[in-house]
């Protein structure tokens, strides 16, 4: 079983969401054949809690556009990782530091990848 075509629409959208508030290292991958209860992960790491809060809304809000919204959230950006339920995609936004002591890219690195946005580099960066 792969991905539904409309969860991996959402998630490219929530991804995209992510990137224009600059998250790094936005993955999302296919966790359905693995998984009965959603289809993709998205995963995005912020430099700390204000910007955790601002990818946060701005998925929220652009899902909401397109008439989906979360039914469940846990945690906060106090706290560095919040995670948004949306069903057939669950998104994890995470502080840097946690997400490489959780290691979620790790524990689902099996699972195929998504292709999604990426945050752009500053005009003038030559990374």
């Amino acid at each position: 079983m792969t991905a539904s075509p409309e969860a991996i629409e959402l998630t490219k959208v929530a991804a995209a969401a992510a990137a224009e508030k600059k998250a790094v290292d936005i993955v999302a991958l296919d966790v359905s054949d693995q998984l009965v209860i959603t289809d993709c992960f998205m995963l995005a790491s912020a430099q700390n809690e204000r910007q955790v809060q601002a990818i946060v809304d701005e998925v929220e809000e652009r899902l909401r556009e397109r008439g989906s919204k979360p039914t469940r959230r846990e945690g906060d950006a106090d706290n560095g990782w919040v995670l948004l339920d949306f069903t057939d995609v669950v998104v994890h936004v995470m502080h840097t530091e946690q997400r490489g002591f959780y290691g979620l890219d790790r524990l689902w690195k099996d699972c195929p990848a998504v292709e999604v946005p990426q945050a752009q580099p500053p005009a003038g960066d030559d990374q």
